[in-house]
């Protein structure tokens, strides 16, 4: 049976399993369906929650389609393993925690796959960034600097990832490694890696780690890390430092600065014996800018911070810059909040580079607004 008849067969039994919100999982403007017990559903919608009155008959039938769910996926969720975390057939994310680990009754979320194409100038018309901010993350993609996208949970950071990726130069060999493939890249010679779990022994899982590993040996001039979350951490910033010039990933952090903390901190559950003087001086020459992206209290997802790290002070502090910022969002009288991001008035140290290459980017939109 073909890929697509699989997925519309999954797609059938699933609004079956779960039939009191099969309208919400049909629903375009519904990005993610929450469900906290039979009696209490919340659904995303342009990134705010809402309250919804669909319910399950009761504990034991929400359980029940949790269960029919894994066992169609290939996993089991029971008193010894409490959790599933799985990739439905069509892209989308499901997990879910059942009592008594869940107090409420059996927790779930579902976050949807959406098959719409985010391209720059969508990106740019929704607000998300401004056309000049693009233009300069264009140029560093161009160039080959390594970036680290930093936001919290929703934030829109796999979103700007593959985005990015969008916009790597013709003729190179990416490999990406997520823990489940979420990132849609639109380019021609990409390689995807996904992690596996253990069996029920606890054997045979695949690592990102494992994975970093593997792709430094399969000639890859970019390695994309979808999340990284652990020791591989380190792996991805010695890839920064020996000549894999390009490489990115995501990290959970509110801001630049504490992007490159949380790195360092991910970096250090490695089971490497590097010293932190050397880890820190590694990871200020790796990594050369983070993008900051913030989900905002009326639901828009921006960039808020285009960073530049620049090195360390004397005490083992980074030193970062930032090339462009939103400074105030404004509410407006209809609730939204409006703001867009400004030159903070820092030149990148790379603006020669840029030029050399034929990049016409010019100094003066740099400069501070007056």
């Amino acid at each position: 049976m073909a890929k697509k008849d699989n997925i519309s067969v999954f797609k059938a039994a699933l609004d079956n399993f779960l039939a009191p919100v099969s309208d919400l999982l049909n629903a375009d403007e519904v990005s993610e369906i929450l469900i906290n017990g039979p009696d209490e559903i919340f659904v995303e919608k342009k990134g705010k929650l809402v309250r919804v009155s669909n319910t399950f008959a009761d504990e034991d039938s929400l359980r029940a389609a949790v269960n029919n769910i894994a066992q169609s996926v290939g996993r089991r969720i029971n008193d010894e393993e409490p959790r599933l975390d799985a990739r439905l057939p069509d892209g989308s994310r499901i997990h879910a925690v059942i009592p008594p680990c869940s107090r409420k009754g059996t927790t779930v979320s579902i976050r949807k796959f959406f098959k719409s194409e985010m391209t720059f100038k969508k990106y740019v018309q929704l607000g998300a960034i401004t056309p000049e901010a693009a233009q300069f993350l264009d140029a560093s993609m161009r160039l080959g600097k390594n970036i680290l996208v930093s936001g919290g949970t929703g934030s829109g950071k796999t979103t700007l990832l593959g985005l990015l990726c969008g916009r790597i130069p013709v003729g190179q060999r990416i490999i990406v490694i997520e823990d489940s493939s979420e990132l849609k890249v639109d380019y021609e010679h990409v390689v995807f890696f996904e992690t596996r779990m253990a069996d029920d022994q606890g054997k045979g899982e695949v690592s990102i780690q494992d994975l970093v590993k593997s792709s430094l040996r399969l000639r890859p001039d970019r390695i994309i890390v979808g999340e990284v979350r652990s020791g591989e951490a380190l792996d991805l910033i010695q890839a920064m430092n020996t000549g894999h010039k390009g490489c990115m990933g995501t990290v959970h952090a509110n801001a630049p600065t504490e992007a490159m903390v949380r790195l360092e901190a991910l970096a250090q559950s490695s089971d490497s014996k590097i010293s932190e003087k050397a880890l820190v001086m590694q990871i200020a020459s790796a990594v050369d800018m983070v993008v900051q992206v913030n989900r905002y209290q009326d639901g828009s997802r921006k960039v808020s911070h285009i960073t530049e790290v620049v090195g360390l002070t004397e005490s083992g502090k980074y030193i970062t810059e930032d090339i462009y910022t939103i400074e105030r969002m404004v509410r407006q009288e209809d609730g939204t909040l409006q703001g867009e991001l400004t030159a903070a008035g820092n030149e990148p140290t790379f603006l020669e580079e840029m030029i050399d290459n034929g990049i016409p980017l010019p100094k003066s939109g740099f400069k501070k607004a007056a």
